[in-house]
């Protein structure tokens, strides 16, 4: 079993910043991917930013030039910081892992989400 801990979110106003953190635990055999999708009210879920454990990262291209993004992969967490948010940007943000678990096990992780609320 995996457990995904999201830590941040809440109330941010308009231009402030997002500081979301997710820490993975449990019986974690080597975690390839992790980062964060983001789910906005009538929306399908849609890719932030992830970050492999060789430091490659993928951005949405909304995001790009506010966000930075980064993983200890020996403690297994990422966190992730975006710069001038917008109201649009209001949404429920998941955390997301994939990679090798239990017997080996190649799959994906969520988290439960954590509400983000844009506004003044």
């Amino acid at each position: 079993q995996v457990q995904l801990v999201e830590s941040g979110g809440g109330l941010v106003q308009p231009g402030g910043s997002l500081r979301l953190s997710c820490a993975a635990s449990g019986s974690i055999f080597s975690i390839y991917v992790m980062g964060w999708y983001r789910q906005a009210p009538g929306k399908q879920r849609e890719l932030v930013a992830t970050v492999t454990s060789g430091g490659n990262t993928n951005y949405a291209d909304s995001v790009k030039d506010r966000l930075t993004i980064s993983r200890d992969n020996a403690k297994n967490t990422v966190n992730m910081q975006v710069n001038s948010l917008e109201p649009g940007e209001t949404a429920v943000y998941y955390c997301y892992t994939y990679g090798r678990y239990g017997s080996s096990t190649l799959r994906a992780y969520w988290g439960q989400g954590t509400q983000v609320a844009v506004s003044s």
